[in-house]
């Protein structure tokens, strides 16, 4: 991650978001065995969002509205409803995807 994206996320004015897309993501993942945790996700995910200051950011129906609205640019569907949540709540996102940019999604990394 760059310094730029570090900042950012450090920033005592800025609100750190965990999209519940990643969470569920995380969850796919585990269940796959591509990824593995030292403790279980129910556990690890509070803990993390303690520990960085995170707040975690719920899925809306204007969200999920939103997806049906984009350009067919990626295939994750995950990556598109992170989109769709960034751009519905005017949110910036921290990813080294620059797919995000082709949504029009303001990225720092």
């Amino acid at each position: 991650m760059g310094s730029r994206a570090r900042t950012a996320l450090a920033h005592p004015d800025n609100d750190v978001l965990l999209s519940i897309a990643s969470c569920w993501e995380l969850a796919v993942k585990l269940s796959l065995r591509k990824l593995r945790l030292a403790r279980s996700l129910d556990q690890f995910i509070p803990e993390q969002l303690r520990l960085n200051g995170f707040s975690l950011l719920d899925i809306q129906l204007n969200h999920v509205v939103r997806v049906a609205d984009l350009p067919f640019r990626h295939r994750d569907p995950f990556d598109r409803l992170l989109a769709a949540q960034a751009l519905e709540d005017d949110l910036t996102m921290v990813s080294a995807d620059r797919i995000f940019r082709k949504y029009g999604v303001a990225v720092i990394w």
